[in-house]
C-alpha cells in the first residue's frame, strides 16, 4: 500500500516538502489521543531489549540523526516501534541551512543525497523541547554540530554550547564531525584536532554519555585511530557512519547525479563500507561495554541483523523510512524477534 503511495505521491513531491508532510503525520500519529493505540500495534517484542549507555532500548533499531533536527517527531517515531530517536544534527545558534533545493531521491538506487546544512531552531529551542518529554519514556539521543558562522578554530566553544544545554535532557550525546555539508566539519577528525574537542564536550556534558561520529570515506588506518582515541578518552561509543561524498557504483543515470551536485549520500549505496567501518571499530575496540551504532543502508531485519552480529550494539535508519513508510520500524522488529 504505501508502496503505491510513494509512486503516485511522494515521488512526485519535492523530497523537502514531503519530508515535512510526513514529520507532520508522525506527529499526529505521537499526539495524547493516537501514540496509545499505535504504539499497542507496533510495541517491539521484550525480547528485543537491548541494555546499553545506561538505558534500556526496547528494541537496538533506532532512527538516526537527520530525520527529526529539531526534536519535534520523538514521541511519533517512539509510538511507530523505534527503539531510540536521535536527534539533530543540533547548533548551537539557529540556521536555516543551505539553499533549496538541498534533498534529492536517487530512486533507482533507493537512495538520498542531501546538502541541508544543519538547518535546525538552535540548541535552546532544542532543550525546551527534550524537556517537556522527559516524562515521555522514549530514549532520545542529541546530535550536535558546528554552527556555520562559527570558525573551525572556534568549534570547541561552540560545541560545548550545545551540550551544556542539551546534556542535561539527552539519553546521549554524539558529537557530529563528519557532515560534508558544512564547510571544514570534516577537517576537525583529524586525531590531533579532536582530542581537544572531545576533551572539553566530556567535561561538559558530565554524567551524559558521549559518542563520536565519523564518516565512511575516511581511509581505514584512520578509522582505526578514530576508534582508538575514542577508547583513550572513555568516551561511551562511536556511530559509524555519516552519509558517504562518493558516488561510485550507482545506477541512477550519471547526468542526473551530476546535476544533483554536492552532498552527502546514505542508503543502499553506503551500505557496504558502512558494514567495513563498523568492522573496523569494534576489531580496534572489542570491548562489548563500548556502544558501536551502525548507520548506513539499513534496509530490512537481514540488515540490521548483520550489523549486530558483526559488532554493533544499536542500528539507525533513515533513509529507508522514505522508502517503506511508516510501518518500517515494526517490519524491523518482526522480522528481528522472528530471526
Amino acid at each position: 500500500m504505501y508502496d503505491l503511495i510513494f509512486r503516485l505521491g511522494f515521488r512526485r513531491m519535492d523530497p523537502e516538502f514531503a519530508h515535512h508532510l510526513g514529520m507532520t503525520a508522525v506527529r499526529i500519529l505521537g499526539s495524547r489521543p493516537l501514540a496509545p493505540i499505535v504504539r499497542r500495534c507496533t510495541r517491539p517484542e521484550p525480547s528485543l531489549a537491548v541494555e546499553a549507555l545506561g538505558r534500556t532500548f526496547p528494541t537496538p533499531f533506532g532512527v538516526a540523526a537527520g530525520f527529526d533536527k529539531n526534536a519535534v517527531g520523538v514521541r511519533g517515531l517512539d509510538a511507530l516501534g523505534f527503539g531510540h530517536v536521535e536527534i539533530g544534527t543540533v547548533t548551537a545558534i539557529p540556521q536555516p541551512g543551505n539553499d533549496r533545493p538541498r534533498l534529492f531521491r536517487l530512486v533507482a538506487d533507493r537512495a538520498l543525497a542531501n546538502r541541508m546544512g544543519f538547518n535546525n531552531a538552535g540548541a535552546a529551542a532544542a532543550a525546551r523541547r527534550l524537556a517537556r518529554l522527559r516524562r515521555g519514556g522514549a530514549v532520545v539521543g542529541a546530535n550536535i554540530g558546528k554552527s556555520r558562522v562559527v570558525d573551525v578554530e572556534n568549534a570547541t566553544a561552540d560545541y560545548v554550547r550545545s551540550a551544556r544545554l542539551l546534556a542535561p535532557l539527552a539519553d546521549y550525546l554524539a558529537v557530529n564531525v563528519s557532515s560534508p555539508n558544512t564547510p571544514g566539519l570534516r577537517g576537525l577528525q583529524a586525531v590531533e584536532t579532536l582530542r581537544p574537542l572531545l576533551e572539553a564536550v566530556r567535561d561538559a556534558a558530565g554524567a551524559t554519555p558521549l559518542l563520536v561520529k565519523i564518516a565512511p570515506d575516511l581511509p581505514d588506518d584512520e578509522v582505526r585511530g578514530l576508534a582508538r582515541l575514542a577508547a583513550d578518552l572513555r568516551l561511551d561509543g562511536l556511530i559509524a557512519t555519516n552519509t558517504t561524498i562518493s558516488r561510485d557504483g550507482l545506477v541512477t543515470d550519471a547526468r542526473a547525479v551530476e546535476a544533483i551536485g554536492a552532498g552527502g549520500l546514505s542508503g543502499p549505496p553506503v551500505r557496504e563500507r558502512s558494514l567495513e567501518v563498523l568492522r573496523l571499530v569494534r576489531d580496534e575496540v572489542a570491548d562489548p561495554s563500548f556502544c558501536v551504532i551502525s548507520v548506513g543502508g539499513v534496509d530490512t531485519a537481514r540488515d540490521v541483523r548483520e550489523r549486530l552480529d558483526a559488532g554493533a550494539t544499536l542500528v539507525q535508519g533513515y533513509t529507508g523510512f522514505i522508502y517503506r513508510g511508516p510501518l518500517w520500524a515494526h517490519q524491523i522488529n518482526r522480522g528481528l524477534a522472528a530471526d
